[in-house]
């Protein structure tokens, strides 16, 4: 698979090169590129932005720089999507279809967003990743990158992601490690006991518990 991030913004994105996706990425199981959308702004000054039709506060992201960014990457398998908090809610179902996808490209939008007609011409898709206003797409962008990628076989350990939270509409139960007791804290016997069954039910009831405190929602 391979994404393509469209930025302003291309520092913002160290956080992936580091750990599991740095792995992911140097063992080739994912290709990642960001792209600076204002290098295919005009000069002397490669400007992005200009003031939105109709009046109002901020900033727009102009058409042409981001056209030809697209442009620059695009295939006939890519699938792009535009980070915006008027989109789809962002979900674990959503990260498990797309990494069917061959390509995916993730616009950033920044100040007040972007020109209308990008999204039209060019049919994306938007995605929201919860009911809230960042300053631009760019923290949203990682999140799904990261969310996606950390489900591609071989990333990471298969069992891994079977029992977390959403795999099973359920959010998931509470983990512990070593040393067995910690400031007068011990961890349940039922995890020090070995009775792999009685563990599955001990986690199970975690599970629904957890998730009728935080998440009744995930219930209706």
């Amino acid at each position: 698979m391979r994404i393509d991030i469209l930025t302003l913004f291309p520092d913002m994105f160290a956080p992936l090169r580091e750990s599991i996706i740095k792995r992911a990425v140097d063992d080739g199981k994912i290709e990642i590129n960001i792209i600076n959308i204002r290098d295919f702004a005009l000069p002397p000054h490669y400007r992005c932005d200009d003031e939105p039709f109709g009046g109002g506060a901020g900033m727009v992201m102009l058409c042409d720089p981001i056209f030809k960014a697209i442009e620059s990457v695009q295939t006939v398998k890519s699938k792009i999507f535009y980070m915006s908090p008027r989109g789809k809610v962002f979900q674990q179902a959503m990260a498990r279809e797309m990494i069917n996808y061959e390509h995916i490209i993730l616009l950033c939008g920044h100040y007040e967003g972007i020109d209308q007609r990008v999204i039209d011409y060019f049919n994306i898709e938007e995605l929201s990743i919860g009911d809230y206003v960042l300053t631009g797409g760019e923290l949203p962008a990682m999140v799904v990158a990261d969310s996606i990628i950390r489900l591609i076989p071989g990333v990471i350990r298969e069992e891994s992601t079977e029992e977390e939270s959403f795999s099973t509409n359920l959010l998931e139960y509470d983990q512990y490690t070593r040393p067995a007791e910690y400031r007068g804290m011990r961890v349940p016997e039922v995890l020090l006991s070995g009775h792999h069954k009685n563990i599955e039910i001990w986690r199970k009831e975690q599970s629904l518990e957890i998730t009728k405190k935080n998440r009744p929602d995930l219930f209706e």
